[in-house]
């Protein structure tokens, strides 16, 4: 399985926080993600939405289709990301590749887990992703991270 984390892009600071919407530098920064994201994506993938405007605007940078999940809401936690992805086989339309687009600290938290085994405060800064596969190895599953990279690197 791929699974790709999304940081939503630099957003607005406003109230209430759901409702919070990307700056012109974020609209940047999603699309300049995407532009680098779509010629390396396989056929099939499922893109999964926190319901926060950001994480949506985000999203929309990869085009429409995407699935806003309520646990992926920026007050959700790791169970939650884990639940939402259907980990570690992912939903079977996803074809092996899953985008989730979300927030810090879940994001950082999620990636410690699965890299490290347990729950960290690591960093994921604006609009970038880490790209996480599983592959066998031995008879057994590993995690391997393909990359991590942010908007200002491409």
């Amino acid at each position: 399985m791929n699974l790709i984390l999304w940081r939503h892009a630099e957003a607005e600071d406003a109230e209430p926080d759901l409702g919070r919407r990307l700056t012109a530098r974020g609209r940047k920064q999603a699309e300049k993600m995407a532009a680098w994201l779509k010629p390396k994506l396989p056929e099939r993938y499922v893109v999964l939405a926190s319901p926060a405007q950001r994480t949506r605007q985000t999203a929309d940078a990869l085009g429409p289709g995407y699935r806003v999940d309520l646990r992926l809401a920026p007050d959700g936690d790791v169970p939650d990301c884990l639940a939402a992805i259907e980990w570690p086989e992912g939903p079977r339309d996803a074809a092996g590749t899953v985008i989730l687009v979300g927030h810090q600290p879940t994001l950082g938290r999620l990636a410690s887990l699965l890299l490290s085994g347990q729950e960290a405060d690591w960093s994921v800064r604006k609009g970038a992703i880490w790209w996480l596969s599983t592959r066998e190895r031995d008879d057994r599953r590993q995690l391997v991270l393909r990359t991590v990279i942010s908007p200002e690197q491409i």
